[in-house]
Parts: C-alpha cells; sequence; structure tokens
C-alpha cells in the first residue's frame, strides 16, 4: 500500500519518522475518555496571527527576565558558596566580580526580573489561552517533529507556570511548596530555558507568516461584528465551527494590555519608589517600615532574628581580623573615627528596593586600620546566631570601594535595632541579604 493510501489526516511520512501506522490509527480512533468535550473551545478570534501576535511580544520580554534571573545569582557570589544553589554541576554559570557601580545596579537588576515577570503574567495566560486546543491534540504526535514539539511545549508551558507561580508566592514569603525555593526556582529556570529555545526554533517560521497573515492596522480598525476567523487548518488553531465573536481583536488586545499595565501599577512602586510606592499592592511584605528616620522596609526584625539586648547592648565589640593580631573597637570607638555619608539604594531579591543617606566608617579604613591595606575578601560576621543572613562575603572591590560603609547612622538618626544596630555593612549595588546587619566582627583576607 503507497503511503498516499493512509486514513484521512494521517501523515503520509508516519513511516518514515517512526510512527507505525497500525500505531497511529490505533491511537486516533482511542482517545482517552471526555478528550473531545474537553477540545470543544469555538471561539473566532483564535488563530496563527493572534497566537503570533502575543508571542512575539513574549519572545523580546522573556529573554530579559531570564538573563536578569541569572544576573541576581551571579550577584549573589556563587564564587563564595553563597548563592543557592551551590553545587549546580554543569549549569555553573561563569562567574565575575559583581560591580559596584552604578550602586543601583542591582535594583535595577532585580526591579526588572521581578517588575517585567509580573506584568507578563496576564500575557503568558493570553497565550496560553490561544493554544490551548493545540495542548489536548490527539494523538500528541504523529512524528518525531512533533513529538520533539511536545516535549518543548511540556517544558515551556511547565517551566513558564512552575516560575510565575513559585515566584509570586516567594514575594509573599508564602513558601506552601515544602522545598527550597531558591533550588527549585534556579532549576526550573533552565528546563524553561531549554524548552523556550527549542520551542522557538520550530515555531518561529510560523511565527513569521501568522504576523505577515494579517495587518495590525486592519485588526485595531476591526470591531466585533466584523471579526471573521482566520482560514481553519486542520492541524491549526482555528476551531472546526467556530462560534460568533463576542470581542475583537482589537478588544482582545486592549484586555490582555490592561491587565499587564494593572500589573505594573500594584508592583512597580516597590522598585521605583516616591509616591508610586503606595500603589505597590502586591508586595505586602516591603510595606512594613520603621520609624521617624528609619521608616523603611524592613526584611527581618531583630525579633524574628532573636537578636536581644545583651547582644548590641554595652558590651557589643566589633572584631577585625586578617592583619597580624586582631583589632578590637566598640561603637564610641567607632563613632570617634572620620565618618563618610553616602546615599545608597538597597534591593531585596524579592524585588522591593529603597534609597537613604547612609554613614559610617568606609570598610577600606577599616581594612586599613585590621593590617590589610588591599584585600582580596571579607568575611562578615552578624552577632545572629542562627539561620543563613548572619554572615555574607564582600568582593576586593566591594570593600574598596569609596562608598562601601559600616553603617551607624542613617537619616541622620542612629540606627535603629530592626535596621542593624549597632553596625551594619551598606555597599552600592549589594544584594540586600548580604548588607549584614548587627555585624559583630569582619575577617579582612589578603591577596
Amino acid at each position: 500500500m503507497d503511503h498516499s493510501e493512509e486514513p484521512d489526516g494521517a501523515p503520509t511520512d508516519a513511516r518514515r519518522y517512526g510512527f507505525p501506522r497500525r500505531l497511529w490509527r490505533g491511537l486516533d480512533e482511542h482517545p482517552p475518555p471526555g478528550l473531545k468535550r474537553a477540545t470543544r473551545w469555538r471561539s473566532p478570534l483564535r488563530g496563527l496571527w493572534l497566537t503570533s501576535a502575543l508571542g512575539s511580544v513574549l519572545l523580546i520580554t522573556l529573554p530579559v527576565v531570564t538573563i536578569t534571573g541569572l544576573l541576581s545569582y551571579i550577584a549573589y557570589g556563587p564564587q563564595f558558596g553563597q548563592a543557592i544553589p551551590g553545587d549546580v554541576g554543569w549549569l555553573k554559570l561563569p562567574t565575575f566580580d559583581w560591580p559596584t557601580d552604578p550602586s543601583w545596579l542591582y535594583r535595577l537588576n532585580q526591579g526588572l526580573h521581578v517588575g517585567l515577570g509580573l506584568i507578563l503574567i496576564p500575557i503568558v495566560l493570553a497565550k496560553l489561552w490561544s493554544v490551548i486546543p493545540r495542548l489536548f491534540a490527539w494523538p500528541p504526535s504523529r512524528s518525531v517533529a512533533q513529538l520533539l514539539e511536545r516535549i518543548s511545549l511540556l517544558m515551556l508551558v511547565g517551566g513558564i507556570l512552575f516560575e510565575i507561580i513559585t515566584g509570586v508566592l516567594n514575594i509573599q514569603y508564602d513558601y506552601i511548596f515544602g522545598f527550597s525555593f531558591y533550588t527549585a526556582h534556579y532549576y526550573g529556570a533552565w528546563v524553561f530555558i531549554a524548552g523556550f529555545v527549542i520551542h522557538i526554533a520550530i515555531k518561529i517560521p510560523r511565527m513569521r507568516l501568522g504576523l505577515r497573515s494579517m495587518s495590525m492596522r486592519r485588526v485595531l480598525r476591526t470591531n466585533t461584528r466584523d471579526t471573521r476567523p482566520e482560514p481553519y487548518e486542520p492541524d491549526g488553531l482555528v476551531a472546526a465551527e467556530p462560534g460568533p465573536a463576542t470581542i475583537s481583536r482589537r478588544g482582545a488586545l486592549a484586555l490582555v494590555g490592561g491587565g499587564a499595565v494593572f500589573m505594573a501599577v500594584i508592583t512597580a512602586g516597590q522598585t521605583l519608589g516616591g509616591w508610586t510606592r503606595q500603589t505597590a499592592l502586591l508586595l505586602p511584605r516591603g510595606r512594613t517600615h520603621g520609624d521617624g528616620p528609619n521608616d523603611f522596609q524592613i526584611n527581618r526584625t531583630a525579633a524574628a532574628a532573636r537578636i536581644t539586648p545583651d547582644l548590641t547592648g554595652e558590651r557589643w565589640r566589633l572584631t577585625l581580623t586578617g592583619g597580624p593580631s586582631p583589632v578590637v573597637l566598640d561603637r564610641a570607638m567607632l563613632t570617634a573615627m572620620s565618618q563618610h555619608t553616602a546615599r545608597l539604594p538597597i534591593a531585596c531579591v524579592e524585588g522591593w528596593s529603597t534609597t537613604e543617606t547612609w554613614t559610617g566608617v568606609p570598610l577600606r579604613d577599616l581594612a586599613r586600620l585590621a593590617g590589610v591595606p588591599e584585600p582580596r575578601s571579607a568575611f562578615v560576621r552578624s552577632v545572629e546566631r542562627f539561620g543563613a543572613f548572619n554572615r555574607a562575603t564582600l568582593q576586593a572591590n566591594q570593600v574598596m570601594h569609596p562608598d562601601s560603609l559600616l553603617a551607624l547612622r542613617v537619616n541622620d538618626a542612629d540606627l535603629s535595632l530592626d535596621h542593624g544596630f549597632p553596625a551594619r555593612i551598606i555597599v552600592p549595588a549589594l544584594p540586600g541579604v548580604h548588607n549584614t546587619k548587627w555585624v559583630a566582627s569582619i575577617d579582612f583576607r589578603a591577596k
């Protein structure tokens, strides 16, 4: 029997690509229960053009979210073993000294990663809606090429939904999933990246075809009454029997775009600051503030860190090591030293940030006092006894930057206990978690 005599709809190259006719026919005749009812989507908006238009937006923006996420991982200093996950095997990224200039670099990076990721949620959901009939196509594949496409689609859809859900829960500090967010988010990102690259390589010719099939000007001029379905294709996105339009394509684009704008309004203020911060409703944890001059976000309170008065009171001492002998200083001695003031942002991985005026002793002055004038790194430890927030390693450029401080005051007032009294680290462009509070010791490590 010639391949052209295959049953209706069967690919003539089924045998050539390793899918026997009998297997394909058996799958086609015995779909899972309820599949036909699940695939009765009749919207006349679905088609190659709408999917391509939404896909083109994601093609430009999702790489930005991905790259900023990977850069955030590098900013945490995996070379010092303080990024999570630690040992990532062959997924290890090339590391480098995270820059200290401009001082708002990490704020911008993380603001883009979190903010743009949230803004894209309505677009991602609309894109999934536009292709949902194909997700339930049966049989799942009729050739090796279709099988690869299906696998990439599973990785793409599963990866992006996993990243969105875990990312939103992390912003709210709701770790209901019971596993390490950082580890899962990192590996989930690579699953998404692999699926995204394969899917784009397969689908970009179809995307070009779809975008050329209808002009944007024509779409924006067409109302609901005149909206018509695209030409039907057996293996396409257009319904076999489309229903009447209840919204035009321009209306659908406006709805999705409005959703993205709404997400921007309720999130971007945490990064932009000023009056826009009052609209940032999606990040409630970042809205917990101190009092008076210390009236800005508190990510981890003294109570949560189990900081007691005996740890930060009159008996508190700062120990500097790395030189010939340890140097021990109390707060009075630190305040008597030459002070430097810098206006610097502090940004957290969850997306919020703030810019305050900090005053304290430059870290490079403390390094010289310790007997290590040109350190290659500095290991900072807090009086906090528990958790992963009680220590951090700083790079040479972070120690030696003129605005890198052991801060004693903020906004012309002493640090509050929640903000790190009696002393805390503040370094330009450093992730907030590494700006260690309640500092007990600094070990300057020589080159």
